[in-house]
Order: structure tokens, then sequence, then C-alpha cells
């Protein structure tokens, strides 16, 4: 861990209050039916949601964006997770790969690190040159801006985790086969060049962080909080409205004309499994997800 004896360049707000497990499982229960009359609300008014997700390397921008999308249909919610640029992608405008994934009429697009990896990744790691990304800077706000004129509700939330807490979800992903998959070489530079992301953040904060499109910052040193609140927040500058859908009524089920099942060794089925796990459930300890 980078060891600094002065003032943190990013300061407290990661730092929020731990809640029980049963306020947030209550809490999320509740956002989340929230979420599902903003998805009905969203696709009978034809709104357009774009949900900008940027924040450190384990901060749980996906887990939130997991909660979030975990009820909703993924016809009208859908997330986009760019990878690196394709050769002829270099090539383009840059904004251009992004525009190609912005919802159409009764859509929310959930971005997963967006245009902004060009003020964050790209200018620490220099995979952008410094005037590539002034050019970025001064085009940015721009390009939101005409989003927003053309009626695309923008929200953009920056996740803020402490160098401590960094580290210490780097090191249960090093140890978990499950997590393993999301500690890339990328991540883990992070770790020595905090101080040079912390400075691209403000940078970026400086030409970016307009009224037409400001970010929220969401303290994530307690993932089950930064949830509740991104969330909260999220719903609360949306104008949504409950849309009634009507009572759903179960139709009877009509009487039988004679079917008869195949005889089961006529089809293929996949082995019970499931039945030889009994005798060894007990005193087996549930996995501890991170997310």
């Amino acid at each position: 861990m980078v060891d600094r004896t002065h003032n943190e360049v990013e300061p407290d707000p990661h730092k929020v209050a731990k809640i029980s497990t049963r306020t947030y499982e209550q809490e999320m229960y509740r956002l989340q039916s929230e979420l599902a009359k903003l998805q009905v609300w969203t696709k009978e008014t034809g709104q357009r949601i774009v949900i900008l997700f940027e924040g450190r390397d384990a901060a749980g921008k996906g887990g939130t964006i997991k909660r979030i999308t975990e009820y909703l249909s993924p016809r009208v919610a859908r997330i986009a997770a760019l990878p690196a640029p394709t050769e002829r992608e270099k090539t383009q405008w840059y904004f251009q790969r992004y525009i190609a994934h912005l919802p159409a009429a009764g859509e929310i697009v959930l971005f997963d690190r967006s245009w902004y990896n060009r003020a964050g990744v790209e200018k620490v790691m220099e995979f952008a040159s410094p005037r590539e990304v002034m050019r970025f800077m001064r085009q940015c706000p721009l390009f939101e801006q005409m989003l927003v004129e053309d009626g695309i509700l923008l929200r953009k939330y920056w996740f803020s985790v402490s160098d401590k807490v960094q580290y210490e979800r780097f090191q249960k992903r090093l140890n978990d086969p499950l997590r393993q998959w999301k500690l890339s070489p990328m991540d883990l530079q992070s770790i020595t060049k905090w101080e040079e992301y912390s400075r691209a953040k403000d940078e970026m904060l400086v030409h970016t962080d307009t009224p037409i499109a400001p970010w929220y910052q969401v303290g994530s040193d307690s993932k089950k909080a930064a949830r509740i609140n991104m969330i909260h927040h999220l719903l609360s500058t949306i104008p949504y409205k409950e849309i009634p859908t009507g009572t759903i009524e179960m139709p009877p089920r009509p009487p039988g004309y004679g079917y008869r099942r195949p005889d089961l060794t006529v089809n293929t089925y996949v082995p019970d499994h499931a039945a030889t796990l009994e005798p060894l459930r007990k005193g087996t300890p549930p996995h501890d997800t991170e997310d």
C-alpha cells in the first residue's frame, strides 16, 4: 500500500454509516419495488435514461448496477460495459462508439464506466495524449448538453472508496477464485497510482461538473450503504409516477383432452446432482460474497 504521511488527496465523503443486513434488505426491497415502477413509467412515457457509474476500482459500482437491474427487464434496462476500443474505433471520434449504446424511447442504459475513461485511466496510464485529454475536457460538457437538450435524463455517479478499503477488497479478490477475474493488472496499478488518479478526478470535475449534467458523489466504504444511498438518490431525481397496470388474473386451467407425457426414457435428462449434496449441506457455511 502506498504510504502517505500528508493529508489525503481524496478526502472523506466515502465514509458512510454502516447499516445492518436486515435494514439493508428491507430498504433494498422497497427501492427495487420503486425501480420496477420507474421501469413501467419509462416504457409507457417513452423516456430515455442514461446512468453513468464511475469511480475507483473495487469501489462497488458493479454490485450497485446488479441491484438496480436485478428485477428489471433486460429489454428496458440494459448495461453497457464496453471493452477496450478496437483499432478501427481508435480512429473514430472519441464519443462515437458510446453513442451507439444510447437509449431509444422507453429504455434505461447503465454505463459501467463510460466516456470518462479518457479523463481517468487513459490519462493516468498515458493511453491518450495530453492534447486528446484536453480536447475531451472541452467537448464532454458540450456532448452531455446535447444529450440533455435532446430529452435524455442523464445521471452521473462517482463511487468514492478510501485507499485502505480498496486495498482490502483487492486482497479478498486475490484469494477468492470466484472474484479473481475481477482483479486485472490494470486494477493493481491503481494502488501505486492512487494520487495520479486523484488528481485526474479533480481535474475532470473542474471541467465536467456542470449545472446541466452535475456529478453526484457516492461514499462507498460500506457497499450496502452506498447501494441504498445511490438508488434512493437516483429515484429522487426522476419525476416518475406509478402507472396502473390493471388487475392480472390467472386463467383457469382447461380440462385435459387425453394428452400423455412420453416415457422418461425417451428424453435425456441431466443427472440429479443436487440430490447427492443434501448429506453434505449441514455444517457447510454459505459463501461470503463480496457483491
